[in-house]
């Protein structure tokens, strides 16, 4: 599966845009010649106003590749977990509390973000923790998918052994691998952050894409935006284990994440899973063409 490389838009473009929104908007109260009233209607009603004009912009600002691999999902966050619910001082004493020698996030940043100053970006639902794996090869090796290995074997110990992998022993550097576009945003977050052990990441938990293809989703993405990993993910769910508990729940793809089925003509064109049924959780891979409505993929963006 090739990487999917995005630039930021200049601010000419932005311009233009902003441009076209005014004039649409002058446009819109001439042909209606909204009295009194009505222009106060809409007035009350700015905030719904502004985000049709937000999805309408995202609606237009994607392109039609693979747009055919979309269906209406209805499975969501089931289990009880909480995208609004502002924790991370419980995420990163659980982490420390997994992985005792982990040392801390960037305090500085930390504070900024518990105190409003730095602001959820779009296309995220919260803030969540994952360790910074390159700092610290002496608890998850300096190879990722020993890392990835660990996470798994913990996150079947957390559960008492509800856990099953269907790639047991085939998430090697010859099967499993991070995209290219994955790599460089966490390289720009752990920059950004000074390089902690602790990385504070804005996140959405798979809702966003339910019942999209991986490649759609990727498709989709904002210029700041990139999937999770297995590794990433993995974490998620240690400190968060209310996100994986009942068979309806929304599976999580990995999209960050390329794996390869050595007997496919395609190389690397499935991506890594977690799912939940037979009250276990499941690790595992599919194509990132299939458009299903129990998956969708989690992603994060870089704090702006």
């Amino acid at each position: 599966m090739e990487s999917i490389t995005f630039e930021v838009a200049t601010d000419e473009q932005k311009v233009q845009i902003h441009r076209i929104v005014e004039d649409a908007t002058r446009k819109a109260i001439k042909v209606l010649g909204l009295g009194k009233p009505n222009a106060q209607r809409v007035i009350v009603n700015g905030d719904e106003l502004a985000n049709k004009i937000i999805d309408k912009i995202r609606e237009l600002s994607t392109t039609d590749q693979f747009k055919d691999e979309e269906v209406e999902s209805n499975y969501g966050y089931l289990s009880g977990y909480q995208p609004a619910v502002a924790d991370l001082d419980r995420q990163i004493a659980r982490l420390k509390e997994l992985f005792p020698t982990l040392g801390d996030a960037n305090l500085e940043f930390l504070e900024l973000v518990k105190s409003g100053k730095v602001e959820l970006p779009p296309n995220t639902e919260k803030w969540g923790v994952i360790p910074n794996w390159k700092k610290r090869p002496d608890l998850f090796d300096p190879i990722y998918n020993d890392g990835v290995q660990k996470v798994l074997n913990l996150i079947k110990q957390t559960r008492n052994g509800a856990f099953y992998n269907y790639r047991e022993g085939q998430i090697g550097p010859n099967r499993l691998r991070q995209s290219k576009r994955s790599v460089e945003f966490w390289d720009k977050l752990i920059e950004a952050q000074n390089n902690p052990d602790i990385l504070i990441v804005p996140f959405q938990f798979g809702l966003l894409y339910a019942g999209k293809s991986v490649r759609r989703a990727i498709e989709k993405f904002l210029a700041q935006e990139f999937g999770l990993g297995a590794f990433a993910v993995g974490c998620l769910l240690l400190t968060h284990e209310e996100r994986l508990r009942h068979y309806d729940d929304l599976w999580i793809d990995c999209s960050g994440d390329e794996y390869d089925d050595p007997d496919s003509v395609v190389r690397f064109g499935l991506a890594p899973c977690f799912e939940f049924h037979g009250g276990l959780v499941k690790f595992a891979s599919r194509f990132v063409d299939g458009a299903r409505v129990r998956y969708g993929s989690a992603s994060a963006s870089l704090p702006q």
